[in-house]
């Protein structure tokens, strides 16, 4: 029972991470034309900052079943602080390649393309630390790279000085994956989401300072849309990220978390009245396939 419960879990939790992201996408959109990337990161990464602070308040307030000992309090401390660090840095800094892979020209279809490449980062990365993925496993992936070309590039795959950036993005996005994979095993997930964003906040803000162009009284005219991407998309998605992770394949969530492209599409489609086109449609299908190969176990022949 508990075994289900937990394989639930692992799908579950970064199915919705995704969805949420993929919605992400249209406000995005709304607010892309009218605040710097910087500062749209610090403000949205401050939300959910606070958000996540409210919560771990609440959570605080719950009694222990038991109190831990002084020396392993500070050993929870300095888990938490240099986690929250590491994790916060890696998001501050993928999210700021991505962003300036967007003003050095990447088309958008390409950038997530690119972004989403960590997919196969992942489990690439894996082998360095003892994680040896299944053939069943890597044709989940190959799978899921193929419906992320057909999603999101349009025109041929060349590449230009803003995809480095964005690759640089993937990379960071791989690195942050990674530390969630060892940290959520020594800390509360909330917790680390919580300093994570803090840490993501402060780098934006240093560097809203030196590059951002937005003045910030127009950031009330787009509290809803922040509010959307520091609560929903920051605090939640980040978080359920985090809570999926946790004693998980890293590479099977990374799989998961891709469906974002799907989802992206479909918000579209919903919420901007954007078609879907025959190639769109099959990169859809072939992004699901991969999802269920990369969670049915297929028994293999032993040899006799």
């Amino acid at each position: 029972m508990a075994e289900r419960t937990s394989k639930a879990r692992q799908i579950l939790l970064p199915t919705t991470a995704a969805l949420v992201w993929g919605m992400a996408f249209v406000v995005q959109d709304i607010c892309a034309d009218a605040i710097d990337p910087f500062t749209f990161n610090a403000a949205r990464f401050l939300v959910a900052a606070v958000a996540l602070l409210a919560v771990c308040l609440l959570l605080r307030l719950k009694k222990p079943e038991r109190t831990p000992t002084p020396g392993e309090q500070k050993q929870y401390r300095r888990a938490l602080l240099l986690g929250g660090l590491c994790c916060g840095t890696a998001l501050a800094a993928a999210s700021a390649f991505q962003q300036a892979g967007f003003s050095a020209g990447t088309e958008a279809g390409k950038a997530g393309f690119i972004t989403a490449l960590y997919v196969v980062l992942v489990p690439v990365a894996g082998l360095f630390f003892g994680r040896r993925p299944t053939a069943q496993i890597w044709l989940a992936v190959a799978l899921a790279v193929a419906a992320l070309y057909l999603l999101c590039v349009k025109r041929g795959l060349t590449l230009a000085p803003g995809d480095l950036l964005v690759l640089a993005c993937a990379l960071c996005f791989t690195v942050q994956i990674l530390l969630i994979d060892r940290f959520s095993l020594l800390v509360a997930g909330v917790e680390l989401s919580c300093v994570q964003f803090f840490t993501a906040a402060i780098l934006s803000a240093l560097l809203m300072l030196f590059f951002g162009t937005t003045p910030l009284t127009v950031l009330p005219q787009y509290t809803w849309p922040i509010l959307y991407m520091g609560v929903i998309s920051g605090a939640l998605g980040y978080t359920l990220q985090i809570f999926a992770q946790k004693g998980a394949n890293p590479t099977v969530v990374c799989i998961l978390l891709s469906l974002e492209s799907v989802f992206s599409v479909l918000g579209g489609w919903l919420f901007l009245g954007q078609r879907l086109t025959g190639r769109e449609t099959l990169g859809c299908v072939l992004m699901f396939a991969a999802v269920i190969l990369a969670q049915v176990h297929i028994p293999m022949k032993s040899k006799d």
